[in-house]
This record gives C-alpha cells, structure tokens and sequence, in this order.
C-alpha cells in the first residue's frame, strides 16, 4: 500500500515544534491498488468510500447544481431517499409518486346567458308570467298537464304581441279552465322537414334554389332532422343543431329529379307492350292487352307519422314541430288521417306547410277539394292537420322569393306563439278525447290552438 507522508511544522511560543503527522489515503474507489498495479477487492464488511479532493487554494469550489423549481416540487426530501433498487422508502419508484392535481376546469357556457336549455325562472328560460315562482315542468306536476301554444293573427296575417294571461280564456270540453302556466318567451324548436320528391321536377327544381333560407330559418339552438317522401318514406338526417350537416343534405337532394309533366306513355315504341303485328302481339292469336296507366303514391300521412314518431322522443321542453314542403297530394298511404292526428295530438306537435305547383293555383285548390278528382289524390290533407294542431294556414307560394319568405315566417311563429297551461281534472281509467277552445277578448283577431288532446288515465 502506498503511504503519503506529509511533514508539518508548527510554530509555538518561538520555538518550533517537530511534528511528523502521517495521514494514509486510499487511492481509488474501488479499493487499494497492489504495488503491482493490480487491484484488490475491500475486506469483507468493509464498505467503499468516496473521498473527495483537498480544496483548491487557487481556485474557488465548484458550486453546487441547482435544480429547477419544477423538480424541486416533485422531488421527496432526503429523509425519504430511494434505496439501491430504485424505490423510495412507501414502495413506490419516483416517476409512479402521485402528482399535485391539476386546476379545476372553468365552467364552459355552450348557450349564451339568459338562454338555458331548462325552461324556469331560476334558468332563464321561458317564465311562467301567472305563477314567476314555478317553472314549466315540475317533479310533482300531474301527468295530465295540458300545454297549448296559440298564434293570434290580425286581419292581414300578422302575429300579434303584447296579450296577457287575462286576456285568454281556455275551454275543456265546453268548460272554462283555470290557467296555471302563461308566456310569451320563446321556444326552442325540434323541427321535422317533410321534403315531398314527388312533385313535378319544375317544383322540385324551384325548392332547391330556396336550400340556404331554410337554413338561415333556424335559430342555433333549434335542431332539426331531414325526410324526404314520394312512394316511401326516407330520413336523411337524425336531428342535430348542426347547420352545415342539414346543408350538405340539402345539396345532395339538388341531384334528384322530380316527376315529368304529361300523360303516360301506353302505347307505340316507347310503349309498355310487346312487339305488334296488326295490333296483334307477335307470336300470339288472341287480343292485344288492354294496360292501365300507373297510380303515382304520395305517402303524405306516413312521412307526418314516422316524422311524429320520432319527434315524440325528443326533448319534452323544446315546441316540436313538422315543416311540410309538399304539393299537398295524399296517396297509397297506410296510415290514415285520423290515426296519424291521434299521434300529433296525442304529442303535442304541430303541423306547418308550404304548398307548391299545382296545390297553390287558386282554382286548382278549390277543384282538389273534391276526393281524386282527376286521380290525383287528396289535396286537402295538409290543411286539415296544420288547422288541428294549431299551426295556421298553409303558405301557397308559387315564386322563389315567396317560398323563402315563407321560411322564415312559419319558424318565426312556431318559436314566439303564446303557451297556456293547466292541470284538467283526471278521470280514472278514461283516455277519451277532449276538445279545447281557445278564446281571446279582442275582436278582430284570428286564433289557432290545437282542437284537442287524449288525456292519460289517471293511475288511481
């Protein structure tokens, strides 16, 4: 083992004094080193030091690493030091130790204030001017709370605003009822559009250059679903309050043609016979088959009751609605009139539409009035579901700009009619229609409320 002798002189008092101090350091970390060169493992029980260096006297000691103050934060202090195998003194390696949580997350407004998705006086929503303190639906409510929205028009058409509570009065089957809920704010629109392939491709091609008004109709916070019918009945689109998705539906349907004007073609080369020879078909003796034009189907009353199917499961709080762009023919249907009613009254849905082609001649809508005349179908449907669910008169628009204006008139009524509510008297076990009427003070003025309802029977 080499020994390094260092010599020290101390002086004392005058005199000096003679020490010999003999300090052995170990060379190495692993160990002495033989005078061979070789190295020597430590005796056992002997554990291996570090020793550091003498300090400089020339120049300064090298300053100590300091650590950010993110790792400074996530580092364990000393006493808690990771032994040899990596984990700390709990079990747990370093980067496994739990990290301080993150910031609560800022609540994130999807609706700007004042317009909540619950209607109530606590959310902002419609408020009920008869009763401030209740909102529109209640945990306790009865189940067979009635909900009318009324438009009231004046002479020429336009909506009238500014009425009160005390200015309605509301019959139940010839009996006035007391009114519970009232406003005038409006609604959010779930809006099923009825768009009929069926009509002559002139119509059709007309309704397609009307596409970006009946989107621009919408508020942000209606949604709103896609069908289209003619012989079937097909939904486009699920209900969404995406505008670019109903637009990009829209434009698809600019591709599909409607039906060509004119009487069917039953005989010569076009014709559906075979090859004739003297009227005769080849290959054949007996008489030439007699054909029959087809019946074009217009399935209006199943595209209102699969629409009403589907609206009934949407959200109770929003005014649901059925937007019909139709001529307004009714044919080969297999839901009827009156079964397709008792589903929109049942669910409280109303019925709007813009009438088109043949439907909107004046003195065509009054010759249609008459059951198939010409073998057409009915005409008077529409009518008669947007009069019984209180949705006004049908718009019979002819040009482009009429249709677009018609947009956004029917959506502007729909969302600000005046809602009245109240709690009828349950009859057990009965599930009997019930008509209604609606009645304003004023003179002059044209109402529409729905004509009825079916109650729920009463669980007692």
């Amino acid at each position: 083992m080499r020994v390094d002798r260092l010599k020290i002189r101390l002086r004392s008092r005058g005199s000096w004094l003679a020490a010999t101090v003999t300090i052995a350091l170990l060379i190495g970390t692993g160990g002495a080193q033989s005078s061979g060169g070789q190295s020597q493992a430590p005796a056992r029980g002997q554990a291996a030091q570090d020793i550091p260096d003498a300090p400089s006297t020339v120049q300064p000691p090298t300053p100590k690493p300091v650590k950010p103050p993110e790792q400074r934060e996530n580092t364990p202090p000393e006493s808690s030091s990771q032994s040899s195998s990596g984990q700390s003194a709990s079990g747990q390696s370093a980067d496994q130790q739990e990290k301080p949580a993150p910031p609560p997350m800022p609540p994130v407004e999807t609706l700007p204030p004042g317009t909540p998705i619950t209607p109530g006086p606590q959310t902002g929503g419609p408020r009920n001017q008869i009763n401030p303190a209740e909102g529109l639906y209640k945990l306790y409510a009865p189940v067979n709370f009635v909900l009318i929205p009324v438009l009231v028009t004046d002479s020429g058409g336009r909506r009238v605003d500014g009425l009160v509570h005390t200015n309605f009065v509301v019959k139940e089957n010839g009996k006035p009822q007391q009114l519970t809920y009232f406003t005038s704010d409006p609604f959010q629109l779930s809006v099923a559009i009825l768009l009929d392939l069926g009509m002559a491709d002139v119509a059709v091609q007309k309704v397609n250059q009307t596409y970006s008004s009946l989107v621009g109709a919408f508020s942000p916070y209606d949604e709103y679903a896609l069908y289209t019918y003619s012989s079937t009945v097909s939904r486009v689109t699920d209900f969404s309050s995406r505008p670019e998705r109903l637009q990009t539906a829209l434009n698809s349907m600019k591709l599909v043609r409607g039906h060509t004007n004119g009487p069917p073609v039953l005989g010569g080369p076009l014709g559906p016979q075979p090859p004739m020879v003297n009227g005769i078909p080849v290959g054949t003796s007996g008489p030439p088959p007699v054909y029959t034009p087809p019946k074009e189907a217009h399935v209006l009353n199943d595209a209102i009751l699969q629409a009403a199917l589907d609206l009934s499961k949407r959200d109770r709080t929003r005014r649901k609605v059925i937007f019909v762009i139709s001529d307004g023919r009714e044919r080969g249907s297999s839901a009827s009139y009156k079964q397709v009613l008792k589903v929109l009254e049942t669910y409280g849905i109303q019925v709007k539409a813009v009438v088109l082609d043949q439907g909107a001649l004046p003195v065509y809508k009054q010759v249609e009035k008459i059951h198939h005349v010409f073998n057409q179908g009915y005409a008077d449907i529409l009518p008669k579901y947007t009069h019984a669910t209180g949705g006004g008169d049908v718009m019979t628009e002819l040009s482009r700009n009429a249709i677009e204006d018609a947009y956004g008139q029917l959506t502007s009524q729909a969302r600000n009619q005046y809602t009245l509510g109240y709690s009828p008297k349950a009859v057990a076990g009965s599930s009997a229609y019930r008509s209604i009427e609606v009645l304003v003070d004023k003179k002059g003025l044209k109402i529409y409320a729905k004509d009825g309802y079916y109650s729920i029977p009463s669980a007692h």
